[in-house]
């Protein structure tokens, strides 16, 4: 079958993108308020939180390859990789909750709830995403529909991680009556572990698997591992995804700590006055104020100015990815190729991010102006990332005469949970050591300390991904000449 034969309808697309959007409920969770909920919520040491987030790495080792191995040795009327998403879809839900719950222990009790269901959250999370970002890799084999599935893909994504960073704060103060109420975060929680379970189920009834191994390959484990670690294309992804989602953990993590600490209450207030987010207490409420207040995003005083403030800051940053996926990611890779867009648009984010560490906790303006800046650089890239994985799959089966899909792409999420438990585990060992103390009034040396993980130490850490991006090989032109002999070897 010719690559440009494998046309994917709008519907298909959309459902696939589902997945991604069930995935990313939970996956903002973690990376945005994972490390908050333990220190601040479940009253665990900053450090402590990230070694549980660190720990669970070690099991990842084990559990990503196994996931890969077994995903492409499963064979079903439905295909590979579709019928994963089946059956981890509430096993994924559970885990989800129960990492969000806080039962009543001692402080040992607690680390070690902690660590045993964030291990297995995540280690379902591998049995669940990785089949899904496979699906994505052979649901076609042409380059424009596969950045098109890509980019819808993470439209999704990107209107989950609007929902989950702009109103999990005030959903939990609706339920809870505070951003620290475990029961807020639990009700929060089981609303979206809901949704996920529906929306994956949706994924797996309206997608298709169009590419398969070539008839005469014989499986084995230690090919596959000889073949993706002889491969420079998927080594340059495999660093860049990891201090790529290291980054993103960090400045995630460190982010809640920054509005709650570090900004100036009273300019965020004044700040959130010019959006008509502010009421006097006892106010009568117009129509659409009481649809915000609602969601918990109507402030009445200074104190409470966090959970709004935070929640405002990440969905203007998510409007304005929304956009830049939309608009700038297939226009400009189908222009300049992927790995150029990526390495050009990952520069400016890493400038961006950086320059958070000068602008003034009172220059609230410029604060979310920065945000903006940060988010319009690094829309473009989110697509193409795993755009880029499938041309890694396409690549190695065009050397070595032999696919495994799963297995490819299982390094790359082992690559993005090493980096989400790197990152968490660095912002909670700094900021402890800078002296931050929970639900307090912090020292200059804390605030320091968690300024620094928001802006230039995350800003180095990306500049690593920038230069693994010097490494990939597959260029636009190279990619042309794959799919092209890899259609022929199929038909």
């Amino acid at each position: 079958m010719k690559s440009n034969s494998q046309k994917v309808s709008f519907g298909e697309k959309v459902g696939y993108s589902l997945g991604d959007g069930s995935a990313n409920l939970i996956f903002q969770m973690m990376m945005m308020f994972q490390m908050m909920f333990y220190t601040d919520v479940f009253g665990i040491k900053a450090t402590a939180a990230g070694m549980i987030l660190l720990f669970a790495r070690f099991f990842d080792a084990f559990i990503d390859p196994l996931v890969g191995i077994l995903s492409d040795r499963t064979n079903t009327k439905w295909g590979k990789y579709r019928p994963w998403l089946l059956w981890t879809a509430i096993p994924f839900a559970v885990f989800f909750i129960l990492a969000f719950t806080t039962p009543d222990l001692s402080e040992r009790g607690k680390i070690i709830y902690a660590g045993v269901t964030y291990t297995l959250l995540m280690s379902i999370y591998s049995f669940n995403n990785t089949p899904y970002s496979s699906l994505g890799g052979v649901m076609t084999s042409n380059i424009r529909e596969r950045t098109s599935i890509s980019s819808i893909r993470f439209v999704t994504a990107t209107i989950a991680t609007f929902i989950v960073q702009g109103l999990t704060l005030p959903l939990v103060t609706k339920f809870g009556g505070n951003a620290s109420s475990s029961q807020g975060w639990f009700w929060t929680i089981t609303l979206f572990a809901v949704v996920g379970i529906v929306l994956m189920v949706i994924t797996f009834f309206t997608t298709k698997e169009r590419i398969t191994p070539p008839v005469n390959q014989k499986t084995s484990i230690k090919q596959d591992f000889k073949d993706i670690f002889a491969s420079v294309p998927w080594k340059s992804m495999f660093i860049l995804t990891l201090f790529l989602f290291t980054t993103l953990a960090m400045w995630g993590s460190s982010m809640s700590y920054y509005f709650k600490y570090v900004v100036d209450k009273d300019a965020l207030f004044t700040f959130l006055g010019h959006f008509g987010l502010v009421a006097q207490p006892g106010a009568s409420l117009g129509a659409w104020d009481k649809f915000l207040d609602a969601f918990g995003l109507i402030v009445y005083q200074p104190d409470g100015v966090f959970a709004t403030g935070f929640s405002l800051f990440n969905m203007i940053g998510q409007l304005i990815t929304l956009a830049g996926v939309i608009l700038l990611s297939g226009f400009l890779s189908g222009i300049f190729g992927k790995r150029n867009v990526f390495l050009i648009c990952l520069t400016l984010t890493a400038v961006f991010t950086g320059l958070f560490y000068i602008v003034s906790p009172v220059n609230v303006g410029g604060i979310f102006t920065l945000n903006i800046l940060k988010s319009l650089a690094y829309a473009p890239t989110i697509p193409l990332l795993w755009a880029m994985m499938g041309d890694v799959a396409d690549h190695s089966e065009w050397v070595n005469h032999r696919r495994a899909t799963g297995f490819v792409f299982a390094g790359i999420v082992f690559a993005l949970k090493a980096g989400l438990g790197i990152g968490g585990a660095l912002c909670g060992k700094i900021i402890e050591d800078f002296g931050y103390v929970e639900n307090a009034v912090q020292s200059a040396s804390a605030v320091k300390g968690i300024t620094l993980t928001s802006s230039l130490i995350p800003a180095v850490i990306f500049a690593v991904g920038v230069l693994a991006l010097f490494f990939y090989p597959i260029s636009k032109r190279k990619n042309e000449e794959i799919q092209k002999e890899l259609a022929d070897r199929r038909a």
